[in-house]
């Protein structure tokens, strides 16, 4: 992975917001080359396909990519996503927000709302090479030159959907399930790309199951899958990995999201040279602090989101600037990137996402300035 060492580089966490009725390769391949232009035109420095390959959605595209699974109705017939105590305490603007629609950017929103449960009936395979070739060269035509990243899902993240009914202990399956992602993640990394793995689920889902855990034995949980994660990573060289984490990204409270200092030195076990992190939405932006304390290791790149997907205002770039220099006296100006919170795509009105990724840029330059570059 690049390095800050002239400037502040600046990159995204992947999904931007996507142009409607993409529902052939060539429009899509034509999308796609649009959207490495616009990247490029505000001066983004490591850049990806918007994730207009996966049709916009971290999760849906790989519903139909592994081989063992059958799809069943979900027994409890109610999917963790709408389960928390922030949907328990909130339960009047959760209501009223989904019936407004405003949990999501709803014109052209490719994020779905409902996704299918899969139960393991027999070995977890990988059987989709082709879709992910395609997914590879479609971003490698448009590199000349510019870093380029492209994602994936963590096992973690992708468990929450997918029940087991084959291996005898959810460590087996967990282990299997990251095995055959393993597939995916070389794949991308044999092609010469950035692999950007992204687990909004691992902490996210403190609020769902980890308060009635406790800390303790949600951290543990937290712990395995990580392993497991780091053992899909086993052929892959760290600095060719970039570790997204968040909390999820619909717009609601996070006002029971788990605090980073409780999941930061997990967090950093993964084996991955760049981390990104939330870091400037209302509910996390206090938890740079936490680098006052946890030294970042040698060799590591911190990546936090600078602009967030949680609000319509547009960040100003001295704000932008600010956010950038706190991170760089923390962890030192070489060891940071400014990067965005979550994905737009589904999140923010293409206008909106556009003005927030420009003020990120416009902001880095600032603070490239103020740190003596």
């Amino acid at each position: 992975m690049h390095r800050s060492t002239k400037k502040i580089l600046t990159t995204h966490v992947g999904s931007l917001p996507e142009p409607e009725g993409l529902d052939t390769d060539a429009k899509r391949a034509g999308a796609v080359a649009e959207v490495v232009k616009q990247q490029r035109a505000i001066g983004l420095d490591i850049i990806n396909e918007g994730e207009y390959t996966k049709g916009g959605d971290w999760l849906s595209y790989v519903d139909y990519r592994f081989g063992g699974f059958s799809e069943r109705p979900r027994k409890d017939g109610k999917p963790l996503i709408m389960q928390g105590k922030d949907r328990e305490d909130f339960s009047e603007f959760y209501d009223y927000a989904g019936k407004a629609g405003i949990l999501f950017y709803a014109p052209g929103n490719q994020i779905r709302h409902t996704r299918p449960n899969w139960v393991c009936t027999g070995p977890v395979t990988y059987k989709a090479q082709a879709e992910v070739q395609k997914e590879i060269d479609a971003i490698k035509a448009h590199a000349n030159g510019n870093e380029v990243f492209l994602t994936s899902t963590a096992p973690a993240s992708l468990e929450v959907y997918r029940e087991n009914e084959f291996y005898k202990s959810e460590e087996e399956y967990l282990f299997a399930f990251a095995d055959a992602l393993r597939v995916e993640y070389e794949a991308i990394a044999k092609a010469g790309l950035i692999l950007q793995v992204d687990d909004a689920w691992l902490p996210a889902l403190w609020d769902r199951i980890g308060i009635k855990m406790g800390l303790d034995a949600f951290r543990k949980r937290c712990a395995v899958r990580v392993e497991a994660l780091n053992h899909a990573f086993r052929n892959i060289p760290a600095e060719q990995i970039r570790y997204h984490l968040c909390w999820g990204s619909w717009h609601g409270p996070h006002a029971f999201d788990l605090e980073m200092t409780h999941i930061v030195d997990i967090m950093l076990n993964v084996k991955a040279e760049g981390y990104l992190i939330e870091a400037a939405n209302a509910r996390h932006e206090h938890e740079y602090a936490v680098w006052e304390s946890v030294k970042l290791p040698k060799g590591k790149i911190l990546i936090p989101g600078v602009i967030s997907h949680a609000t319509d205002g547009i960040e100003h770039p001295e704000l932008v600037s600010q956010r950038i220099q706190r991170f760089a006296k923390l962890v030192g100006r070489e060891n940071v990137i400014a990067g965005a919170d979550c994905g737009f795509g589904g999140r923010s009105h293409p206008q909106i996402a556009w003005a927030k990724l420009k003020a990120l840029t416009e902001g880095a330059a600032l603070a490239s300035k103020a740190l003596g570059y």
